[in-house]
């Protein structure tokens, strides 16, 4: 008999619990990736992402050698692989970490779990972030939070009793249908690259974050650059914490007040980053349907949308701010948070579009994309959540306030660089002749297309029945230091109750 450890989005083997406990049963074990084509079939997922994946796997499996054996990559359906190595070995577990992803891999996972069942075979599920499966409440969501980063990380194996296996060639892209994906500026996967920015963070490029991250230009290397390894698990929620924490710890003891504050920000992120997954761990369906269906059918389907996309997603807008981030995201797959939010709220009011659409091809430029995060954020951004202030970014606004000099704009939108900084945010007020003929004129009128959009959400918003479904949509998923008033007095004066920090321990990079 064996047991395999099934790899997701938890590439590594430090503070893996299913790589521990499996090493524990006293079973050779399997380390097993599969590579699913009907999951890069998915709308969401592109070229990028499995590069990253790549590299990612090359890093796991060096891990694994030096500790036995390789990775094994299997190319199939789960259920499918599954039973072929039942019938090789005997599975006695399978053990991994739980996942929020896509709501195709919730249900594969119910599929695995029911064949499981069938075949007499134990999953194993461990929790990887700070996000609970099965029933559970959002008070006392803080606590539990700060007690699972607060825990010691699980230690890898020395030396692991593996399954001698062959492994299959991890598959070309074109091999699996997924389209070509120029990312000239992506950054790369594995442990490796994670500790690297992670130490560069800590100790440099951090400093500035709480002043420079809403600056896409000064974001770029003030951000940690850590998201695509959260999403990929090259690195763990529980690490980063740690390691911020006991950085922020020294910052302080030097007297690096900045530093330390900036730290702050950066741990109250992750914090935000679990929340946020919470959400989708609780209801699958944000995915695909408004959180509150007083806004079913706000942004009926029109002609001529699609193609309004297209130009969105293209950065061909006709805002050269929208453009430079849309642009910038394309050859980088990041974009930090404030511009992210700006575009996808372009999307939704200023072109009226239902934020399924633009939702989906965004995720298809993230490298970073996280499922919990990105749903919630897409639904917030448009006002579709009926728990959060409607926000409408005016994108002249941003530009200004964010690139006041136009330098950000003339690195990615290159045609509009001879216009000085009194145009460049605005080159629908320069003269004709000023223009260069390739770059296109506004898709709209961005000040009425803005009023148009606060009226309808303020519209429904005041409808009959909208307030009382508020209150059921917090009381699931809103966090208790923000949000509408509680329903209970008794339980909103609970939940002001401040939560002690525990200690944290202490983990070596």
């Amino acid at each position: 008999m064996i047991d395999i450890v099934w790899f997701k989005r938890d590439l590594r083997v430090h503070d893996h619990a299913p790589l521990r406990t499996a090493h524990q049963s006293g079973n050779r074990v399997l380390p097993l990736y599969i590579v699913e084509p009907e999951l890069w079939a998915q709308p969401e997922l592109s070229g990028r992402h499995f590069a990253f994946l790549g590299e990612c796997l090359a890093d796991l499996n060096e891990a694994l050698q030096a500790r036995g054996a390789g990775l094994v990559v299997e190319v199939g359906a789960a259920c499918e692989v599954f039973a072929r190595l039942h019938g090789l070995y005997g599975i006695s577990a399978i053990h991994a970490h739980e996942e929020t992803g896509v709501l195709w891999t919730y249900q594969r996972d119910k599929a695995v779990r029911a064949w499981a069942k069938r075949a007499g075979v134990s999953v194993i599920e461990h929790r990887q972030h700070g996000v609970w499966r099965g029933p559970s409440t959002r008070t006392g969501w803080a606590k539990r939070w700060d007690a699972m980063m607060a825990a010691p990380p699980v230690d890898a194996p020395d030396a692991l009793n593996l399954l001698d296996h062959q492994s299959a060639a991890f598959p070309e892209a074109e091999n699996l249908g997924i389209a070509p994906d120029p990312c000239p500026q992506r950054q790369k996967g594995g442990r490796r690259e994670a500790i690297g920015l992670l130490k560069s963070f800590l100790t440099a490029r951090g400093r500035t974050y709480r002043k420079a991250m809403s600056n896409p230009a000064e974001g770029a290397e003030a951000c940690s650059r850590l998201s695509p390894h959260l999403a990929f698990g090259t690195l763990s929620m529980r690490e980063a914490y740690q390691a911020a924490s006991r950085a922020q710890a020294r910052h302080l003891a030097t007297g690096d007040k900045v530093y330390a504050a900036s730290l702050s920000s950066f741990l109250a992120r992750l914090h935000w980053h679990c929340h946020f997954i919470q959400k989708l761990e609780d209801e699958p369906e944000i995915e695909l349907r408004n959180m509150h269906c007083a806004y079913d059918g706000l942004r009926p389907t029109r002609p001529g949308e699609a193609d309004l996309a297209q130009a969105w997603i293209e950065g061909r807008t006709g805002f050269p701010f929208v453009d430079a981030c849309m642009r910038s995201l394309a050859a980088t797959g990041w974009l930090n948070f404030r511009m992210r939010a700006m575009v996808m709220s372009f999307a939704s009011y200023h072109l009226w579009l239902d934020w399924r659409l633009p939702a989906t091809l965004l995720a298809r430029q993230f490298t970073d994309f996280e499922p919990g995060i990105h749903y919630s954020q897409a639904q917030m951004q448009s006002g579709t959540t009926g728990i959060n202030t409607p926000r409408i970014y005016n994108p002249v606004k941003q530009s200004l306030d964010q690139d006041p000099d136009g330098n950000f704009i003339r690195r990615w939108v290159p045609e509009l660089a001879h216009l000085p900084p009194a145009l460049i945010h605005e080159p629908w007020k320069a003269a004709a002749e000023d223009l260069p003929p390739s770059y296109p004129a506004r898709l709209v009128d961005h000040v009425a297309a803005g009023a148009f959009a606060r009226a309808e959400i303020h519209r429904v918003r005041k409808g009959d029945g909208h307030r009382a479904l508020a209150h059921v949509i917090q009381e699931q998923h809103g966090s208790r230091k923000s949000g509408i008033k509680q329903v209970s007095e008794a339980r909103a004066k609970a939940r002001k109750k401040t939560t002690p920090k525990s200690d944290q321990i202490s983990f070596d990079f």
